[in-house]
């Protein structure tokens, strides 16, 4: 099909495959073949481009073209990988804007990544001419993502403008057997497929009300340096208020991972894990995407089976209207038990040139579209809630060559002298724990010094400095702050 498909649309393309002899289920062999088909003639009709253009842009005339599968976590992975030329993300954006599918705020607020998710949207599509047989067919990705999820599947994808696109499929071993963890909200059970979980969190009653911050109005958990955002299932379920609930024994947090998000799931008690035999749902319930299916348990009851990516999607964690910046954990755990070690966010500036500010110096992260910027006076500013913050982009501060023109800002809000003050960087890359050893020869003022972090030179920043060294005035902020309040 695939040599079929590159003589059709004048394209090279080698196609190697690994991994068959992966074993799956026979019904699910049968319900993948349609997608999976659809994925193979996207990546050459889409993807791989034409030998002229892929020799102008220095690449191998025949692009590459990998079918992998391979057992994981009692789920079968198929991964398709391709060379080509990557999501467009300019162009979806402009495309979803265009058809209606987004608003301009929403598609300002978008990150890359969540922009590259917009081609499962219902209707859109890529291509410049009419749909052939080729590709499309009249079929969209929104029906190859909904097929999978009908399994108890997924469907994840990476994209690198100009390097090529990934596209994961996970799917169980077997329709009729799901190993799940039952969990309670109320006196209601539910079963969560035990492929979408990550770990189970137990907050005491005395640390919960400093364990779930806030950030931008919605609740978040920190796990090892890293921001999740908190949902609770009975507000969601409309069995209870949308406060995260606590009582004399605190609350269970079931960490759950839905395609490339990770997020925390409040319950009222979890139980065990069993094996459950999977019941489809009516006909009448099939528009009732938080549900995957349901399960008659050994006393008799029905318990219904949480679809964890319909659930992320219902709280708005797999849309982006959570804006909870996602940090990737810690890397270096000796690190990060040390008494001594310190936590540090670590910015990119302009290409290439990394910094790093304590964390808990930090009060927010945010992204906030170009247009929202005003000015006071010469200076630039952002309404946050009402107040007027001050920005500082780090790029013209260093005076690093910052290349990248974004719809989009990464803010940093900090906290100085009892003044939000915002720092604009081009990347939020992490947050560290790290022994914190500074090498102070600095060349400017706003710096502390030079600190490795992960391996990389890093300049630590001295932000009260850096602020006066820009001319802002901290004392005269904070009074203007005391006048408006």
């Amino acid at each position: 099909m695939v040599r079929d498909l590159a003589v059709s649309c004048g394209k090279k393309v080698e196609f190697s495959t690994e991994g068959e002899e992966t074993e799956l289920d026979r019904g699910l062999l049968e319900a993948i073949k349609g997608p999976m088909t659809h994925l193979l003639r996207n990546a050459v009709d889409h993807g791989i481009e034409d030998p002229s253009e892929r020799r102008a842009q220095g690449k191998p005339e025949t692009g590459s073209l990998k079918l992998r599968a391979f057992h994981e976590g009692g789920q079968v992975i198929i991964v398709i990988v391709d060379d080509g030329g990557g999501i467009n993300v300019s162009r979806v954006r402009s495309l979803a804007v265009e058809r209606g599918l987004i608003t301009k705020a929403q598609a300002h607020k978008l990150s890359d990544q969540d922009v590259s998710q917009l081609i499962f949207l219902p209707g859109f599509s890529t291509k410049a001419k009419d749909v052939s047989n080729l590709s499309g067919r009249g079929v969209g990705m929104d029906v190859v993502r909904s097929n999978i999820e009908k399994i108890g599947g997924s469907v994840a994808l990476e994209s690198v403008r100009g390097v090529g696109t990934t596209i994961s499929v996970r799917i169980p071993l077997t329709l009729a057997i799901m190993p799940s963890l039952m969990v309670w909200s109320g006196a209601t059970r539910f079963a969560i497929p035990q492929a979408n979980l990550v770990e189970l969190v137990h907050v005491p009653a005395a640390k919960v009300a400093s364990a779930i911050e806030m950030v931008q109005d919605t609740p978040v958990y920190r796990l090892r340096g890293r921001l999740l955002p908190v949902v609770t299932l009975g507000s969601e379920l409309k069995l209870g208020d949308a406060r995260v609930p606590s009582s004399m024994s605190g609350i269970e947090l079931v960490i759950l991972s839905s395609d490339d998000r990770t997020f925390a799931l409040v319950v009222d008690d979890v139980g065990d894990t069993i094996e459950i035999v999977v019941k489809p749902l009516g006909r009448e319930l099939h528009g009732l995407s938080i549900y995957a299916g349901a399960t008659i348990m050994g006393d008799g009851g029905v318990s219904l089976i949480l679809d964890i990516n319909g659930l992320a999607r219902r709280a708005g964690v797999m849309s982006g209207s959570i804006l909870v910046q996602d940090l990737e954990d810690t890397r270096d755990t000796s690190e990060a038990l040390d008494e001594n070690a310190e936590s540090l966010l670590v910015l990119r500036v302009g290409m290439d040139r990394r910094v790093a500010m304590p964390v808990a110096s930090v009060v927010r992260l945010l992204e906030a579209p170009e247009s929202a910027v005003e000015f006071s006076g010469k200076r630039e500013v952002l309404q946050v809630e009402g107040a007027i913050v001050p920005l500082l982009r780090l790029a013209d501060a260093l005076e690093v060559p910052d290349a990248e023109s974004r719809d989009t800002l990464s803010v940093v809000l900090c906290r100085q002298a009892g003044r939000l003050v915002g720092l604009v960087a081009t990347h939020v890359h992490d947050i560290v724990s790290t022994v914190v050893q500074v090498d102070r020869v600095s060349p400017r003022r706003g710096i502390v010094g030079s600190v490795v972090v992960e391996g990389r030179v890093t300049l630590l920043l001295d932000v009260p400095d850096l602020l006066r060294a820009e001319g802002i005035s901290l004392v005269e902020a904070q009074a203007e702050e005391e006048g408006i309040a």
